[in-house]
């Protein structure tokens, strides 16, 4: 989130930046604006301090959507290649249980717009949903990554990397295309 970070680990073959602020802080545009990687643009409501106390929305689809499209749009004002771009939509940062469904429900909504980055793997809205712990998140993870690339997620990011790629294997030979 900051760009002199975003620079350095340029500087040593970053091949994407995940930047949770949204490449909002001054300079960050400049700071990725030369190199060829990979950029995602994430939304969060709120400061890593502050965003789980009493997230509301209006309609949160429709807020987190405006803002991507705007950061998207700012990207491309600073000379920023869209087959660079993709999108999180920031599932826990800043959202209820009740925001991350609606978000999850309306993720091809979401890809319309650009690739997206869903990062499920573990995340409390599983918890909540199966009253796993987070050591015992390993099935809900991977199902939920299925279901999200089903729903047009492009990039799925998993602590269980193999077990995800196995499932993820399983199933577009099985059924899924």
């Amino acid at each position: 989130m900051k760009p002199e970070v975003m620079a350095a680990v340029l500087d040593a073959g970053a091949d994407m930046i995940n930047d949770v602020h949204g490449f909002e802080a001054p300079g960050a545009w400049d700071a990725v604006a030369e190199s060829d990687c990979g950029l995602c643009v994430m939304h969060m409501r709120g400061t890593p301090r502050t965003m789980q106390t009493e997230p509301v929305y209006a309609d949160v689809v429709a807020e987190v959507s405006a803002y991507l499209r705007q950061r998207l749009d700012a990207a491309r004002a600073a000379g920023i290649r869209a087959d660079r771009l993709c999108i999180d939509p920031g599932f826990g940062f800043g959202k209820t249980l009740a925001h991350n469904l609606a978000l999850f429900k309306n993720l091809d909504r979401l890809a319309d717009m650009a690739p997206v980055l869903v990062g499920l793997s573990r995340k409390s809205m599983l918890g909540a949903l199966t009253g796993r712990q987070t050591a015992d998140r390993l099935l809900p993870s991977v199902l939920a990554a299925l279901l999200a690339i089903r729903r047009g997620a492009t990039i799925v990011r998993a602590h269980d990397a193999r077990e995800t790629v196995d499932a993820i294997k399983l199933w577009r030979e099985l059924g899924e295309t």
